[in-house]
C-alpha cells in the first residue's frame, strides 16, 4: 500500500504545518450555515451499521471541527512499527545510534503522504496544537528528533493520512447513524490494546448532534 513503499519520501514531505492541511481539506461554507457545537476533543466511532467499508471499526480523534468542516486521526489502525533510528535517517538526520521503535497508523484515507504525531500533553514544539487538556497533535518532523534525543512525550501514536469533511459533512452522517461520538479518554487513545480500541469507544458513545 502506499504507506509503506517509501518512508524517505514520506518523512520529507509529510511533515508540514497543522492549518494548511485543514484549509484544504474543506471549502468555505455557505453564508447561511448554522454555528453547531464543536466536535473537536471527541472521539468519532463508526456505528456497527457504517455504509463506508474504509470507516469500518474505526476510531477517529477530531482535531478539529467548525462551520467549514471537520479533520481527524484513525487511531486504531496499525499498519507495521519501524526502528526510530530508520525514520530518522530517512530524514537525512544522523547521528548518536536512537533506540526503539515506533508504531505506524494509517490516519486516514485523504492526504497518506502527510504525517501527524498524536501525543500527550506534556511536549509542545513547532507544529503542535493542544486537542485537550491530555491530548495534543504535533505535525513538525521536530517532534521525531525529539523522540530520537529522549525529549520527546511520553505517549505518542504516529499516523499517516487524514479524515476530513467538508461543511455540514460530518453532521450529516452522524444524524444518518454512520457515527457516534465518546470522550477522547487519553487510555484509549493511547494505552487500549489497538484490537479493543473500537469496542471501548463505542461503550463510552455520547448523546449525538
Amino acid at each position: 500500500m502506499p504507506l509503506l513503499r517509501s518512508y524517505r519520501l514520506l518523512f520529507v514531505v509529510a511533515f508540514v504545518l497543522f492549518a494548511p492541511w485543514l484549509a484544504a481539506a474543506v471549502p468555505a461554507p455557505p453564508t447561511q450555515t448554522p454555528q453547531r457545537p464543536s466536535l473537536a476533543g471527541r472521539l468519532l466511532v463508526a456505528a456497527p451499521a457504517m455504509p463506508d467499508s474504509r470507516f469500518a471499526r474505526t476510531v477517529v480523534l477530531l482535531a478539529e471541527h467548525n462551520q467549514n468542516g471537520a479533520l481527524g486521526i484513525i487511531i486504531n489502525v496499525p499498519v507495521t512499527v519501524r526502528p526510530l533510528a530508520d525514520l530518522l535517517e530517512s530524514l537525512g538526520e544522523k547521528g548518536p545510534a536512537v533506540l526503539g521503535s515506533v508504531r505506524v497508523f494509517a490516519g486516514g484515507p485523504v492526504q497518506p503522504e502527510a504525517g501527524f504525531v498524536v501525543h500527550s500533553t506534556d511536549y509542545h514544539g513547532v507544529g503542535t496544537i493542544d486537542i485537550n487538556d491530555q491530548i495534543a497533535l504535533t505535525s513538525s518532523r521536530h517532534i521525531l528528533l525529539d523522540l530520537g534525543a529522549g525529549k520527546g512525550p511520553r505517549k505518542s501514536l504516529l499516523a499517516f493520512g487524514y479524515a476530513g469533511w467538508g461543511a455540514a459533512q460530518l453532521e450529516g452522517e452522524i444524524e444518518r447513524g454512520a457515527w457516534v461520538t465518546a470522550p477522547a479518554d487519553a487510555q484509549i487513545v493511547f494505552d487500549e490494546d489497538r484490537e479493543k480500541v473500537w469496542e471501548s469507544a463505542f461503550a463510552r458513545r455520547m448523546q449525538e448532534l
